[in-house]
């Protein structure tokens, strides 16, 4: 419990360092490569078309699912149950979309989404739009506004990073880092699980589709145990206070 209440002085440092366009670790983050997918497909054929209520058209939605790759909603997955797929279905690619309206990469012209001239020049450029997207999304966006509650956990991201960084640098588990944020054992079969649901969605669940968290799920017995690992991604993007606490515990 040492290590545990010594994390906790390591705050405030959060830093995002820039990596070359060709650096294999920004394969490691869904969210750009969908975001990535979308600037391109708007490019090559001058928009995407939109629906009444200014959603991406069923088309670019049937698109998306079968090449965005994402964790979890592989396209066989999806259209095994529906034929048909609204973005509302497809979270990630709702979630794509509102950001890249946020950051004027692209705005709605005349049913159509079309790319603004900084999303033209990111659509070619990982790195740059990794660097607008990534810290955006994870830091400022509220991400109760997409999950299936809104209960909100307490707690802010340079606490949550900082002791994540060390909790995780050799794997963990959810409920172990929940039970190290708040001090109770709770997860999804618990009298608790809301709480924990609460910090799945909106800590976890937003590293992990930005590609700095693995979380890997598997039945054990009556229960499901997620394992969270951190990616190469974190490790060459992230620089935090608590680093310098790795190499000790590495040594121990």
């Amino acid at each position: 419990m040492e290590l545990q209440r010594g994390l906790w002085q390591y705050l405030g440092m959060i830093e995002f360092r820039t990596l070359p366009d060709d650096h294999p670790d920004l394969a490691h983050s869904p969210l750009l490569r969908g975001a990535l997918l979308t600037l391109q497909y708007a490019q090559t054929y001058g928009s995407i078309g939109l629906t009444q209520t200014k959603a991406f058209k069923r088309v670019f939605v049937h698109w998306a699912v079968e090449n965005f790759d994402w964790p979890g909603k592989s396209a066989e997955e999806m259209f095994r149950y529906n034929k048909v797929i609204n973005e509302y279905e497809f979270p990630p690619l709702e979630v794509i979309h509102f950001l890249l309206i946020s950051l004027r990469l692209g705005c709605h012209i005349k049913g159509e989404f079309r790319l603004s001239k900084r999303g033209i020049e990111l659509a070619q450029n990982p790195s740059q739009l990794f660097a607008e997207l990534i810290p955006y999304f994870v830091l400022q966006i509220d991400h109760t506004s997409y999950a299936r509650f809104e209960n909100r956990p307490f707690g802010q991201w340079d606490v949550w990073m900082n002791v994540i960084n060390v909790e995780a640098d050799h794997g963990t588990t959810e409920a172990a880092l929940f039970e190290t944020f708040y001090g109770e054992p709770q997860d999804w079969h618990t009298a608790g699980w809301r709480e924990m649901v609460a910090f799945s969605a909106s800590v976890l669940r937003p590293l992990e589709w930005a590609g700095l968290l693995k979380e890997i799920r598997e039945d054990e017995g009556s229960k499901q145990i997620c394992h969270v690992f951190k990616t190469p991604l974190w490790r060459s993007a992230i620089k935090l206070d608590t680093d310098n606490m790795l190499q000790a515990i590495s040594v121990q």
